[in-house]
């Protein structure tokens, strides 16, 4: 939602000259109520919401005029505050910032037009009229598979991260409970199963975030930023353990193999000096 309103003050200009533009090719919108404004629905699908206001009075004169429904519980409500928020220009025309409507709950920008006594209050659904100027792409039917592919590939991490976890502790618990002599090995072999449980689950917790439940349009370099850092530093966490387990049972058993931990140790910080790099010029091109 928050890239639809960037967008939009972006190009704020153009899109505000292209809808003054055209309603003005429409001629007065007072011929459009005798058909609840129909003919303005099927020109313009970014439209959600139509109602007039008494220029003098501040009361709203009619009903919600929706596209396919009218609600007459709005009639008679005072827009005082609404106006009194209004700068309109020469033509007067008015254009709101971008908001959440409270009447559709959807992310839309109001324009209002003065007519004799009449003041027209017009709501344009942002991210609708985005699509219909090519300014962002929007596929419904593709984002729906989508969406429904992150929801299952999301929920999935997550359940194979939490069995990770129980079967991790139950190993370890079997082992404690047994007769078997307790070892360094079999304490960190929870902790690294721990430790990759979480590096997934916080993976699917950012993918269903992202693509799920505030869906984003735009690639948003700090968010990619964030999320591999996240992932990687927590498998390089995974891997130093790891590696001190190897450092020892290589000190115990055999100090002949001592240089592969060594390798193991020197990749490891290879992983860390190229993440350092990475984040360096990553947030340096954000600036």
């Amino acid at each position: 939602m928050r890239e639809f309103f960037e967008t939009y003050i972006q190009h704020q200009e153009d899109i505000e000259y292209f809808l003054q533009e055209s309603l003005k090719n429409l001629g007065n919108l007072s011929n459009h109520k005798k058909n609840d404004f129909k003919q303005l629905y099927k020109i313009f699908p970014s439209l959600e919401l139509v109602y007039i206001v008494n220029k003098e009075t501040k009361i709203q004169t009619s009903e919600n005029f929706y596209r396919y429904k009218n609600d007459e519980n709005a009639k008679d409500k005072d827009r005082a505050h609404l106006i009194s928020k209004l700068h309109f220009k020469e033509s007067n025309i008015a254009f709101s910032k971008p908001y959440i409507s409270s009447a559709t709950r959807s992310n839309c920008v109001t324009i209002t037009i003065k007519e004799g006594e009449e003041i027209f209050f017009l709501d344009f659904q942002i991210d609708i009229l985005l699509q219909k100027l090519n300014l962002i792409e929007l596929n419904k039917p593709f984002h729906s598979i989508t969406k429904g592919f992150y929801i299952l590939a999301g929920f999935s991490m997550m359940i194979l991260s939490m069995l990770t976890i129980v079967f991790s502790l139950y190993d370890f618990a079997v082992y404690l409970f047994s007769k078997h002599d307790l070892s360094l090995e079999m304490i960190f072999k929870p902790i690294i199963a721990l430790t990759l449980s979480i590096a997934i689950f916080d993976l699917a917790k950012t993918i269903l975030e992202q693509e799920v439940f505030f869906k984003s349009y735009s690639k948003n370099s700090r968010v990619e930023t964030k999320i591999l850092t996240k992932f990687l530093t927590t498998i390089i966490i995974a891997l130093s353990i790891e590696a001190l387990i190897v450092v020892f049972k290589i000190a115990i058993n055999d100090y002949v193999q001592m240089i592969n931990a060594f390798y193991l140790i020197a990749g490891i910080a290879l992983i860390l000096i190229s993440l350092t790099v990475f984040i360096h010029f990553s947030t340096k091109r954000t600036r």
